[in-house]
């Protein structure tokens, strides 16, 4: 159970582990951040984001109760694979990360002769803005927050990540295994922004900026995407994504046959269907 006296470690102090270290820190947890910039923790001192912080990594991290890790997910398996040897005993750890496959199964293993838990969650919440200046908990209070244990998990520390999805205000917290998790980002997330990725490179646009409308600009918002990132979370999950991307490649192939056919019933079937399933998010969206 999550209580005032667990002393928290957020390792990387960008968006989300900002973001964490600044709702818990509202919420009167102690909490430590390690960062790689010095300015990057005076930033967060600065704005009471943190009680302590540091660049260095050392006995600092044997504080913590709780490490979260607000890295990405390979950077994270080489952090625990250099540095475990810092972390205590009973140590809870947990992450950030938009992909679970080929990263739960290899820090799980790496701590396998530890006396450490490693529980991995996605907190489904963001901007196409990075940095610890971006920070913010407002947008946690719409998010969903997902949990994604293994047979290695105890109860213990799945209710844990629920209490501490609850104390930051997320929306909607749910259960969901490996598998299932990586097949639901594939299509919900990582999908979108290969459409919208491939709409902005379809034709070189600049020039139709004066004319544009709300209905691209809200297509392709998330075009605006950090390569790093996203590069690596899609090759990490590239199977299931691959999967989904061809799926895509049906349905508008279907559309396209239908438009060159002029078969009108056919593209109002298509209209009328997605029309229906896009009520089922808006009545969501209404809640």
């Amino acid at each position: 159970m999550i209580n005032k006296e667990t002393k928290f470690l957020v390792v990387g102090l960008g968006l989300l582990g900002g973001s964490y270290a600044m709702g818990l820190k509202q919420e009167g947890y102690t909490v430590y951040g390690l960062a790689r910039r010095q300015e990057t923790i005076d930033y967060a001192l600065e704005h009471n984001i943190i009680d302590q912080g540091q660049i260095e990594v050392d006995d600092f991290v044997s504080k913590a109760d709780v490490i979260l890790f607000g890295l990405y997910p390979t950077a994270m398996v080489k952090w625990i694979q250099k540095y475990k040897h810092l972390i205590k005993n009973h140590t809870l750890i947990s992450d950030v990360s938009g992909v679970k496959t080929n990263i739960v199964d290899v820090i799980q293993e790496e701590l396998k002769d530890r006396d450490i838990e490693f529980i991995s969650c996605h907190p489904m919440a963001g901007k196409e803005t990075s940095g610890i200046e971006y920070a913010n908990t407002e947008m946690f209070k719409k998010a969903n927050f997902i949990i994604t244990p293994t047979e290695k998990n105890t109860e213990k520390a799945i209710e844990f990540c629920h209490d501490m999805a609850y104390t930051l205000h997320f929306n909607h917290i749910a259960i969901l295994t490996i598998e299932q998790h990586d097949r639901m980002i594939a299509f919900l997330s990582q999908l979108c922004h290969v459409i919208a990725v491939s709409l902005m490179n379809t034709h070189d646009n600049s020039h139709l900026v004066e004319y544009t409308g709300d209905s691209f600009r809200d297509l392709t918002r998330i075009a605006q995407i950090n390569e790093n990132m996203w590069s690596e979370l899609f090759l990490l999950n590239k199977d299931i994504l691959l999967d989904e991307i061809n799926q895509f490649i049906d349905s508008i192939s279907h559309f396209r046959d239908a438009l060159q056919s002029e078969d009108e019933d056919e593209m109002k079937r298509l209209f009328i269907q997605s029309t229906q399933r896009r009520k089922t998010l808006n009545k969501k969206d209404s809640k």
